[in-house]
């Protein structure tokens, strides 16, 4: 959900930002730079970093398989 704001710039800074991004995305612009000020994104951070890491998610793949080939082998 979004929420509506009014916030007051520098006429100087409104220009850039107007020039640099453009009028519609000004919005989504100032959301991205405040976002990691305001918000814990360690975990999300942690995360894109440990999915980025393709050895250890292949290792994680393969681990999981044969974890699920011992549990599909168990007597019940």
């Amino acid at each position: 959900m979004h929420k509506k704001m009014t916030i007051t710039l520098d006429e100087e800074v409104y220009d850039g930002l107007y020039r640099m991004v453009g009028r519609r995305r000004m919005s989504k612009f100032i959301e991205d730079l405040v976002r990691p000020k305001v918000m814990d994104t360690s975990l999300d951070e942690g995360y894109t970093a440990m999915a980025s890491d393709e050895p250890r998610e292949t290792e994680a793949v393969e681990w999981c398989n044969a974890l699920a080939g011992d549990v599909a082998n168990e007597e019940r």
